[in-house]
């Protein structure tokens, strides 16, 4: 069976920005007095913040469940190819044994053959559509968690006013600040928001 089965798809979500633009026009340069300065620092109703992925995938219970969803699918495809190469393999010793028994003629040794090269290829042919669908469904899992996650965030941040909220996963922030960690914040709140939805 093919590597592609043997994993549950994980999602690496890079990043949920959500970035306050100043859009007032700026002042002429010309009109600008020389006490004034051109560029302005960040002030600090910019806030920051950042998500633990990894928090989000093991706690978020859509996920848990989709999780479940796609090892029950996993498995049954296994089963499912299990049983075509077991068929197909007892269906070629028995033919080697008939054969070296002298029961078949050479035009019925021949079907025979060529109807298991048949079931193998058909298995081959199985396999490859199984695994499309399941890296599909996969796929369609993430981009609805993906979505979740976006859409959760842009209304958890309409009263929050983050200026960013980054997504961290593994290493890819040095450093952070465990006091602009709102994972348990966020996850509390999308639990909630998908248990209201299973109603």
């Amino acid at each position: 069976m093919k590597k592609s089965f043997s994993k549950i798809a994980i999602v690496t979500l890079t990043a949920f920005a959500f970035i306050a633009c100043n859009n007032q026009p700026k002042q002429n340069d010309t009109v600008a007095s020389k006490n004034e300065t051109t560029t302005t620092p960040a002030s600090d109703n910019q806030k920051v913040a950042y998500v633990e992925i990894d928090s989000i995938m093991s706690q978020y219970t859509y996920w848990k469940d989709v999780t479940k969803i796609i090892k029950a699918k996993e498995a049954n495809i296994q089963r499912t190819l299990a049983g075509k190469q077991k068929a197909i393999q007892a269906a070629a010793a028995n033919f080697q044994q008939n054969v070296q028994a002298n029961k078949y003629t050479q035009v019925q040794a021949q079907q025979i053959q060529a109807s298991i090269q048949k079931q193998a290829q058909d298995a081959d042919a199985l396999q490859q559509r199984l695994g499309a669908e399941y890296q599909n469904e996969v796929a369609k899992y993430n981009k609805a968690l993906s979505d979740s996650v976006h859409n959760y965030l842009k209304e958890y941040n309409k009263d929050k006013k983050f200026a960013i909220i980054l997504a961290k996963s593994g290493d890819n922030i040095l450093y952070a600040d465990p006091a602009y960690n709102i994972t348990d914040d966020v996850i509390k709140g999308m639990n909630q928001a998908y248990k209201g939805m299973k109603k």
